[in-house]
C-alpha cells in the first residue's frame, strides 16, 4: 500500500483488549478520542488529514490512513477493537464507506456520527450499531432543560428517559407513597440527593423535602407532563 495512504505517525502500540478506534479527528472525534482517553481507556485516533495529524501528534496514539480502503482497515487491526467510532460526518460518501467496512469486518459495536436524518437512516440501513446526531441531540436536551424544572435529561431508546429535576410543590413535604407519583403521572422516582448527603436511592417512605433533587425514569411525554407541574 502507497506510505502516503497509511503511515503511523508515532508508531503506535495500542492494546485492542477493550480499546476505542476512533476515526475522523474532527471536532466531535477529537472531544471523543481525548476523553475516552481521560476515562482509562486505550485509543487509536485514524486520521487521513496529515495537517490534522501534526496537530494532534503526540497528545493522541495516531496513524494517517484513508478508511475508505478496506485494506487500511485491515492493515491497522480495526477487526480486532471492540469499539470503533466514526467521526467523519460531513464527507458523507466517506462516513457509509467506512462505517460500511467496520461492519462487515464484524466489530461487536459500531458508532457513526451522522449530520442529517437522512444521514442517519443510510447508516442504521447498513448495519451501524448506533448513531450519533450530535446537534440534533444536543438542541433536543437543551430544549428539555431551558423549559422547565429540569436539571439533566438522558434519552434512551424506545422514549425512555432518565432526568434529575427539582421537587413539584405538591411532593414537598411528603413521602413517595403519600404523594403517589408513579399511579397519578405514571413516572418513577428512583433516588434523590439532599445538600450535604450521598444519593439515596427511593423507597416508598422516602421523605421529599424542597432542596432535595430527584432522580426520575419513565416515558419521556409523561417525564415531560410531569415536569411541569409546578
Amino acid at each position: 500500500m502507497d506510505s502516503a495512504r497509511f503511515r503511523p505517525s508515532l508508531e503506535p502500540q495500542v492494546p485492542t483488549d477493550g480499546a476505542v478506534l476512533v476515526i475522523g479527528l474532527g471536532r466531535f472525534g477529537s472531544r471523543l478520542a481525548m476523553t475516552v482517553e481521560r476515562l482509562g481507556r486505550d485509543v487509536l485516533a485514524v486520521e487521513r488529514d496529515p495537517d490534522v495529524i501534526r496537530r494532534w501528534s503526540g497528545r493522541l496514539a495516531l496513524v494517517e490512513a484513508d478508511c475508505t480502503d478496506p485494506a487500511a482497515l485491515e492493515q491497522l487491526g480495526a477487526r480486532d477493537f471492540p469499539v470503533a467510532v466514526v467521526g467523519v460526518g460531513t464527507q458523507l460518501e466517506a462516513s457509509i464507506l467506512i462505517t460500511s467496512n467496520l461492519v462487515e469486518m464484524g466489530l461487536s459495536q459500531v458508532w457513526s456520527k451522522a449530520i442529517s436524518t437522512a444521514h442517519a437512516r443510510i447508516l442504521r440501513q447498513i448495519g451501524a450499531h448506533q448513531v450519533i446526531l450530535p446537534e440534533s441531540d444536543a438542541g433536543e436536551r437543551v430544549a428539555h432543560l431551558v423549559s422547565g424544572r429540569l436539571l439533566d435529561y438522558i434519552e434512551f431508546e424506545d422514549g425512555f428517559t432518565i432526568v434529575k429535576m427539582h421537587p413539584p410543590k405538591e411532593t414537598i413535604g411528603f413521602t413517595l407513597a403519600q404523594s403517589q407519583i408513579e399511579k397519578k403521572y405514571g413516572v418513577r422516582v428512583i433516588g434523590l440527593k439532599a445538600p450535604g448527603h450521598d444519593f439515596e436511592y427511593a423507597t416508598p417512605e422516602t421523605k421529599v423535602s424542597q432542596q432535595d433533587i430527584l432522580i426520575v425514569s419513565g416515558d419521556t411525554v409523561l417525564l415531560d407532563r410531569f415536569a411541569k407541574r409546578p
